[in-house]
């Protein structure tokens, strides 16, 4: 029950980390125009670079760490600090890196804006949380801090030429919602004596996970960035706010790898094997249920519901996302394999390479198709990218886990998914789009969906009325 009521947290919480800016973006597409929403995504992808190296995969490493050591206070506070003063090492390094680069920025203001998000990586300790699996400190503080980012956003963003301020509201927002997280550290992190403390010895399993992270990063960022350079900053625009409404439904997916990790690791680490796979089975299986069916659905509403919801100016979108939908299956399933299977039992050369891969290929694919197609090359350099990296992982698992369990109730969700899309894109393709014609597609996609799920019985329903009835019985 544990893991459910985290999943809900973390769920909730990265459900909003996107559908804020996604309901922001609604009002910013029309006020700061095509022309500003696509400056904010190039300048924004550049700093991410800077944020990557900052970070040099502390919250992944850090997350598994505390979950190896939460049973020792006195350990768990000494590798705390010891992670806490490594980064703010290679915050500072890499702050200096940026000013280094500043000169050559042809947006310097709007950069020394953005590196505000730099300097939020300094104290940013959720990983802390992630892995004793309180996930209710970070969610509650941060989504308050967010609201409180979009409220500011609709009352002082007023027209194009406020930009910069939207920038510096969304990085403040990222800087004080990590800052409300250290007043919690009472009772959870013991004081520790300054020369017990060896900072560097983490360094190195830090970078064996910030190595995938760059390659993650290439391929989840590198798009508007060339986009913008190859072709017009408009196009990292339309490219951002069709990746944000698949990442918006994505989390509800991924949410899993957060809250599995330090649950899966500490089962590892008492020896549990059996458990492990255990746990991959379930939540690759409910992560199937659930991608599959935000894939179909997201692709029957796309072609009108992107241009609908950004606005005049805004009608690639709409494309855009009906080919990069299948990236919400592939991605779910490469972040049940890899966040929470490979990465908790220590696999990280197998995790690392099937990311690389990722970036080579969409490195090596997105200059031609950049060149020749622009915005669909990019979306069609993702989602290759995103086959590969899935992919790879499947194969690596091939001897550790039984494919048959794996992928048992999978054919039944891909018909459920199929079924759902024909109504919904044939509606969304002939009504007139509105918020009720949406709120309609969706609610019969719904209702559709689940009613082939009831006719098919995946055993995925026989684990949810368990889990119903165990709850009734403990109240």
């Amino acid at each position: 029950m544990k893991v459910v009521r985290n999943y809900l947290y973390n769920a909730g919480y990265q459900l909003l980390l996107v559908i804020l800016p996604l309901i922001t973006a609604t009002y910013t597409s029309r006020v700061l125009t095509n022309t500003g929403v696509g400056l904010n995504a190039f300048t924004n992808s550049i700093i991410q670079y800077f944020v990557l190296f900052g970070s040099i995969g502390v919250n992944l490493y850090g997350n598994r760490q505390i979950a190896y050591l939460r049973d020792n206070k006195k350990d768990m506070s000494v590798a705390f600090w010891e992670i806490v003063l490594l980064r703010t090492f290679t915050v500072a390094l890499t702050y200096i890196a940026f000013l280094i680069y500043m000169p050559l920025s042809k947006y310097p203001t709007l950069m020394m804006f953005q590196s505000i998000n730099l300097i939020a990586v300094f104290l940013d300790i959720s990983w802390l949380y992630m892995g004793l699996e309180d996930f209710k400190k970070t969610v509650t503080r941060n989504t308050a801090v967010k609201i409180l980012s979009f409220l500011a956003i609709v009352i002082f963003v007023r027209d194009k030429n406020d930009l910069g301020l939207y920038i510096i509201i969304l990085a403040l927002g990222s800087f004080l919602g990590n800052m409300t997280l250290w007043p919690f550290l009472k009772g959870r992190v013991s004081r520790v004596h300054f020369k017990d403390l060896h900072p560097f010895k983490h360094l190195r399993p830090s970078v064996a996970l910030f190595i995938p992270q760059v390659a993650i990063n290439v391929y989840a960022v590198l798009n508007k960035t060339m986009l913008g350079s190859m072709t017009d900053t408009v196009n990292s625009g339309y490219y951002n706010n069709a990746d944000t409404i698949i990442k918006t439904v994505l989390a509800l997916a991924t949410a899993t790898g957060t809250v599995m990790l330090p649950h899966v690791a500490n089962a590892f680490a008492k020896g549990d094997d059996e458990s492990v796979n255990n746990m991959l089975y379930e939540s690759f299986d409910f992560v199937s249920f659930l991608s599959i069916a935000m894939m179909f659905g997201l692709a029957g509403l796309s072609l009108h519901l992107g241009p609908y919801f950004f606005g005049p100016g805004f009608g690639p979108v709409g494309k855009a996302m009906l080919l990069e939908t299948p990236v919400v299956m592939l991605i779910g399933w490469s972040n049940a394999i890899g966040t929470q299977y490979l990465l908790p039992t220590n696999h990280n050369k197998e995790y690392t390479v099937s990311v690389f891969i990722g970036a080579i290929v969409n490195i090596v694919i997105n200059i031609p198709l950049i060149y020749y197609k622009g915005l669909t090359g990019a979306i069609l350099a993702t989602v290759i990218s995103e086959t590969c990296v899935t992919g790879y992982q499947l194969w690596v698992i091939r001897n550790w886990v039984d494919y048959k369990k794996l992928f048992f109730n999978v054919p039944k969700y891909l018909i459920a998914g199929i079924v759902m899309f024909v109504p919904v894109f044939k509606l969304n393709t002939t009504v007139h789009t509105s918020v009720f014609s949406i709120f309609g597609e969706v609610l019969l996609g719904i209702i559709i969906y689940l009613g082939m799920i009831l006719i098919l019985r995946p055993t995925i329903l026989s684990k949810a009325k368990t889990l119903v009835n165990s709850r009734r019985k403990k109240k």
